[in-house]
């Protein structure tokens, strides 16, 4: 909580509190049975976190950016896979909140910021995920609606959720033709492939989401003609960071469970606390911890005040959070032992959660890529 103010810090301690109370004693049945814990999302969309950046006359909590992410990384330490869900439904929210005209703010918002409702972000397709500008799903326009056909991949919480945000091609090739509806769950058209088998990520369902002939009114989209992709990617910005605070809480936990274990396991005749090597190992864990955090927070702040360098630094900070959490959390793994690799203990889980979280919102090989385009170009 270095350098937070008074008012963030309470936001903290009540998204730990959560986190610690209704999500940890649950995270490994939730990963085992593969439920998505609806009712416990609700109980935090109570605490204002369905909508934490969206604007509080649709029924959010009209938060920062840098607000959001002490908030996802506290979450996370109690489930990470639950909290990288809410981080995905709080992008579609403020997606329709940003660039909704009044009636569908209005319309749809409330309803998702409760979490009544969820929300589903429907970008990636089979044929196109680092390379997004190419996707294929098409919306053709028949005087007051568009007709809809294609499908998504890899979609959370499809099949299960409510409300699908989908970026498709209502004009020729590239990003200036691309669009973005928001179509309702029960559209006629509208399924969902099967449910996918995924290493982490477990308490959250996955599915391709697919579309024949779906018939979507002209109201149900976002902005104008041609925008989507920049919707798309001004959402990204914030959705990197959110993931990246979900791999800090991550890591975070599992620095924590280390130093128990330490403390607790004996070898040679003594606590492996005492072992220099292990001690060298925990610092240079919790250094790097605390790097990622500046860093993910740097550019939180950065994308809240629209600064120049806001992209650049979502990108740099996604990637190097994302990255170095997961080795903190593998290596929190490795100072378990053999323990590490059973169910019964947590830090197992933190590895699955957050493994993925260095390929979605775009992978860490696109970010080095944003990154050096930024310097190169400069």
């Amino acid at each position: 909580s270095a350098g937070l103010t008074e008012e963030q810090k309470e936001f903290q301690k009540v998204a730990l509190d959560f986190a610690t109370r209704e999500m940890a004693p649950h995270m490994a049945e939730w990963d085992e049975k593969e439920i998505f814990p609806v009712e416990t999302m609700r109980k935090a969309a109570q605490l204002g976190f369905g909508g934490i950046y969206v604007k509080p006359d649709v029924g959010g909590s009209g938060l920062s950016r840098l607000d959001t992410s002490i908030i996802f990384e506290a979450l996370s330490t109690g489930c990470t896979s639950t909290t990288a869900y809410m981080s995905i439904h709080n992008m579609c929210v403020w997606m329709i909140d940003t660039f909704g005209n009044e009636e569908q703010r209005r319309r749809f918002c409330p309803a998702l910021c409760s979490m009544e409702k969820f929300a589903s972000y429907c970008l990636t397709e089979p044929g196109s995920g680092s390379d997004a500008a190419s996707l294929l799903t098409s919306a053709q326009r028949k005087g007051d609606s568009y007709v809809l056909n294609g499908s998504k991949a890899f979609i959370s919480g499809g099949g299960d959720t409510d409300v699908y945000v989908v970026m498709c091609r209502t004009g020729g090739p590239g990003p200036k033709g691309i669009s973005c509806l928001v179509l309702e769950k029960g559209t006629p058209g509208l399924s969902f492939g099967k449910k996918e088998k995924k290493v982490g990520w477990n308490s959250q369902p996955t599915r391709a989401v697919i579309f024949e002939d779906c018939v979507v009114p002209v109201g149900n989209r976002l902005g104008t003609e041609g925008q989507g992709f920049s919707i798309a990617m001004k959402g990204l910005n914030g959705g990197r960071i959110n993931i990246a605070s979900c791999s800090l809480g991550a890591a975070h936990a599992s620095v924590l469970l280390a130093q128990e274990h330490l403390t607790v396991r004996k070898q040679f005749g003594e606590p492996l606390a005492n072992n220099q090597y292990l001690q060298f190992r925990l610092a240079e864990m919790a250094t790097r911890l605390v790097a990622a955090r500046l860093m993910v927070r740097n550019a939180a702040r950065a994308l809240q005040e629209g600064r120049e360098d806001a992209a650049v630094l979502c990108s740099m900070a996604k990637l190097f959070a994302t990255d170095e959490c997961f080795a903190i959390c593998n290596q929190a793994l490795q100072m378990h032992g053999g323990y590490g690799y059973l169910k019964d203990y947590a830090v197992q889980q933190f590895v699955r959660d957050i493994r993925v979280h260095q390929i979605l919102e775009g992978t860490n090989e696109v970010m080095r890529m944003i990154v050096a385009r930024n310097l190169l170009q400069g």
